[in-house]
């Protein structure tokens, strides 16, 4: 439990509520990855615009949940809000997708989802 994210933020925010965590996680796996596949397409096409976007939207779950990659987030993000066609933001996508993907196991996991 906790190994790719942690819930001490998340908890903290619903204040010990298990429930109100549970819904967290419940939103966390209807929106990231959804999100992640988004930001993905985005790259791979060089679509600015929606790769900052899709980055943005995620920056404040990625934080939350503690997933540790929010620095690499940060750059793809910015890659696309500053349209840096000179930068290459494949190694910090997979890196975040990687997680993403792992946390998504791992909540379905501790919350039987």
């Amino acid at each position: 439990m906790e190994q790719h994210y942690k819930l001490f933020r998340v908890r903290e925010l619903a204040d010990n509520d298990e429930s109100f965590v549970a819904a967290l996680a419940e939103a966390f796996l209807e929106e990231v990855p959804e999100d992640a596949e988004r930001l993905k397409k985005a790259v791979a096409e060089k679509d600015y615009t929606e790769a900052y976007q899709a980055a943005h939207k995620m920056k404040p779950t990625i934080d939350l949940f503690e997933l540790g990659v929010l620095d690499k987030l940060i750059e793809v993000q910015d890659w696309g809000k500053f349209t840096q066609k000179d930068v290459n933001v494949e190694e910090q996508l997979a890196i975040v997708i990687d997680a993403v993907d792992k946390t998504v196991a791992e909540i379905k996991s501790d919350f039987n989802l």
